[in-house]
């Protein structure tokens, strides 16, 4: 995307030379492997043009940890129809500075970093309004309308803004979720559903979202936590992190079984991880009077409201795409040691098996999966 009033830039590479200068380097960064989408249930791993910068405000990264979000799921299940045939997935990662343009000054070549899921432009009046998800030139673009991070480089738009910088001894595995899930969980699951001390919180969903929600949703004490979920194994992950109640939601009684726990009172918070009909289901049959219901899953078809229970309940329901505002507090409670996100990394492949990774991720109940890491040496 062009921004308004910007130029091309010359690019710094790590060596100090401006890269269209040097055509023997060119000729042998020209090409990279990625993970491409082809259309709905379509995948392939394939050489693409390598990443260059376009923008003197952007940075190009060489990709050196990422990882496979939900997302990219409904992505290929055609849940998406803004990613279009050729685009290379992805949304979250960890690597170095390769190159940045001219119009950078936050980084410089060889500095690791965080790749935000969320691009910021910060000058816009949805910036300006802390809504960095509907910036004019940017919001959740990498992996959807322009190319991503499941590949060995990408191009990085309004690095100053859209970049954060990793000590150089930074777990990678754990702070790769702090491009996406983290602060998702917490922003749309526990900011968007004002957990308080005391409040009883039910999170549907105890996939890598949900969990993420379990994890940050302590930060407020809340009296209970009640995961619910179809998988025996993510409902004992959970419980391991946390959660102080654990509900099969098979056989379709979940929100029966959440009444009776809550004496029939219903759950302060309830917080949908899924992104489907079902689930939703859930959280407008558990909500107490006065409650929250804080939707953070991806939903790819519609949902039905039941407002003639819920018109005189006094509830609130929230929706929200993920803005990383909350990035710069978690970086600094994972270097802190107080939450550890690698927790929830289940298998690590190589990026050049993405493809197998993808096989797994997509089969998690089968593989027992919750996080894979892909890992670019």
């Amino acid at each position: 995307m062009k921004a308004s009033g910007s130029t091309v830039a010359e690019p710094t590479t790590r060596e100090g030379r401006k890269g269209p200068s040097d055509p023997g380097k060119a000729m042998v960064l020209a090409s990279m492997k990625a993970l491409v989408y082809h259309g709905p249930g379509k995948r392939s791993w394939e050489e693409k043009p390598r990443a260059a910068i376009r923008e003197a405000s952007d940075a190009v990264v060489r990709i050196t940890t990422s990882t496979i979000c939900g997302t990219d799921l409904h992505i290929l299940k055609g849940d998406v129809p803004s990613v279009t045939d050729g685009r290379i997935l992805g949304h979250e990662g960890v690597g170095v500075v390769e190159e940045v343009g001219a119009a950078v000054s936050g980084f410089r070549a060889g500095d690791k970093v965080l790749v935000s899921c969320i691009t910021s432009c910060a000058k816009c009046d949805f910036c300006k309004k802390g809504m960095y998800s509907h910036c004019r030139s940017g919001g959740w673009i990498l992996g959807n309308t322009i190319d991503g991070t499941q590949a060995e480089y990408v191009r990085v738009p309004y690095a100053d803004t859209s970049l954060y910088r990793l000590p150089p001894d930074a777990d990678q595995a754990a702070f790769v979720m702090l491009s996406d899930i983290f602060p998702t969980g917490f922003e749309c699951g526990v900011l968007n559903g004002q957990v308080k001390p005391g409040d009883v919180v039910a999170i549907v969903g105890a996939g890598p979202i949900g969990l993420a929600t379990l994890l940050t949703a302590q930060f407020y004490s809340p009296a209970e936590i009640v995961m619910i979920d179809l998988d025996a194994n993510r409902l004992e992950v959970a419980k391991s992190l946390g959660a102080t109640k654990l509900v099969d939601s098979s056989g379709g009684r979940a929100a029966e079984r959440v009444m009776a726990l809550t004496s029939g009172a219903g759950v302060d918070v309830a917080v949908e991880a899924v992104g489907i009909p079902a689930t939703f289901d859930i959280c407008q049959a558990i909500v107490a009077p006065g409650g929250r219901i804080a939707n953070v899953g991806v939903h790819g078809k519609p949902v039905e409201l039941r407002l003639e229970r819920l018109w005189a309940h006094n509830i609130t329901l929230t929706t929200r795409l993920v803005d990383t505002v909350s990035t710069p507090m978690l970086l600094k409670i994972v270097e802190s040691g107080r939450v550890q996100p690698a927790k929830l990394v289940t298998h690590r492949f190589e990026l050049a098996d993405v493809m197998k990774a993808y096989d797994v991720f997509g089969n998690a109940a089968k593989e027992r999966a919750l996080k894979v890491v892909l890992k670019n040496c």
